[in-house]
């Protein structure tokens, strides 16, 4: 019998490897754009670009701003913007450069590098950008005042009450365990941050595994096994590989004399010593892991990306918008005032210009990064991503000889660019008009 009447199965279309691998296309896409920078970068500077000493420099560099973009991205996607956050850091450092240089040393009778003094110290500052946060965030959810408008005071409020703090001086930092903090003088080591980054790969590969073994106990769709073994190799290959360029990155000899002698030793002949992994880019790794457990895990980040989606709707699920207001803007004060730690430890001063421009850099960091600034949209890694393509772009500029001014005017453009292909991406999936 003729089975003319039943039509033949229509074959299924043919997938791209973009979609077989379940690829972030808006990840991809700044992948792709970091690595044009490196590359044409490492063309015109001969390959200096992507030696060992640039990339360490480039990745301490980048901490303070990556810091705050993280929190940034809370207050993006809650449909606010903090512009704030480089006054906040600068008051945060003048608190800790006079509590551990005047204050506290007069106060118990005790000498600047007291260990005790530092630690009593580093909890005021993080208190104290705390509360500057907090205070931003009353006015916003309490208050309902536009944060544009709160911010924006807080920015000519807390900028010039630094120099107050302060009587407009810098303040010379060179408490040994102060600078660990800043980068060049608190760094693992070769055998260390080997050791750290192996660790890291196998708890990379363990999340990935028990998150798939997590989905499929529950009943959810997991991504095919070819996706998760290639996310999984391309984490590894980048923790290790990150690793090693900085282990091959050497400690100058006049400065091992000088640790050598410090502690009454002579330095062996022919002795080296490489770098590693700088202390304030772990700071911002265990920030940036910390924050995306927050954002994925913890119902504190499912109400922001709630209130961020739509704020009425969130409101008759009995969410306190106006309370989640607050520690949003406390813990992206919280997160100015680490970064200023870092920031005065690789300085090893406090200076009033400290932190000057940096809310628009942050700003800039995480709307590159994808967050999306009509709120609910927004990854913690996009936002890193977007602080490290920024400061490449401006390390490479510099290594040419392209002026500052310049610089600025290019990295105006890339936010422009970004957020105009935010708007394209956003149209493409029917998700705004």
């Amino acid at each position: 019998m003729s089975d003319q009447g039943h039509p033949a199965q229509a074959a299924p279309p043919r997938r791209s490897l973009i979609d077989t691998l379940e690829i972030d296309v808006r990840l991809l896409g700044m992948l792709m754009a970091f690595a044009a920078v490196a590359v044409v970068f490492t063309i015109w500077t001969g390959g200096t670009f992507v030696g060992p000493r640039n990339v360490f420099n480039i990745a301490v560099q980048t901490v303070p701003v990556g810091i705050m973009a993280c929190g940034m991205v809370f207050v993006i996607v809650a449909r606010h913007i903090d512009l704030s956050v480089g006054s906040m850091l600068a008051m945060s450092s003048a608190v800790m450069a006079m509590s551990q240089t005047t204050w506290l040393p007069t106060m118990f009778g005790t000498e600047y590098g007291n260990p005790a003094i530092l630690a009593a110290t580093i909890v005021l500052g993080l208190a104290f950008g705390t509360l500057m946060g907090a205070i931003t965030g009353w006015f916003v959810g309490y208050q309902r005042i536009p944060s544009f408008i709160v911010t924006l005071g807080g920015l000519f409020v807390w900028r010039n009450v630094n120099w107050f703090t302060t009587n407009g001086q810098s303040v010379s930092l060179t408490d040994p365990n102060l600078l660990m903090f800043g980068g060049t003088e608190g760094v693992l080591g070769a055998t260390a941050s080997w050791a750290l980054g192996l660790v890291a790969s196998a708890l990379a590969v363990w999340a990935i595994i028990a998150s798939r073994r997590n989905k499929q106990g529950h009943g959810f769709a997991v991504k095919p096994v070819l996706a998760e073994t290639v996310l999984a190799g391309l984490i590894v290959g980048t923790i290790l590989l990150f690793v090693g360029w900085l282990s091959r990155y050497p400690v100058p000899v006049a400065k091992l004399k000088r640790l050598f002698e410090a502690r009454g030793e002579v330095m062996p002949e022919g002795y080296t010593a490489m770098h590693g992994l700088p202390i304030s880019v772990l700071i911002l790794i265990a920030v940036a892991v910390a924050m995306t457990v927050v954002a994925r895990k913890t119902t504190f980040g499912r109400y922001i990306f709630a209130m961020g989606g739509n704020p009425d709707a969130a409101e008759l699920a009995g969410i306190n918008t106006r309370a989640l207001t607050v520690k949003i803007f406390a813990l992206m004060g919280f997160l100015c005032a680490l970064a200023a730690l870092v920031a005065q430890a690789r300085l090893q001063s406090h200076g009033n210009d400290i932190g000057m421009l940096e809310e628009l850099r942050v700003i800039a960091a995480a709307v590159i990064g994808g967050t999306a600034l009509a709120g609910g949209v927004g990854t913690i890694y996009g936002a890193i991503l977007g602080a490290l393509i920024m400061q490449s772009l401006q390390s490479g500029m510099a290594m040419v000889g392209v002026d500052t001014p310049f610089q600025n005017i290019v990295v105006g453009l890339v936010l422009i660019i970004a957020v105009w292909v935010d708007i394209l991406y956003r149209k493409r999936l029917g998700l705004s008009k």
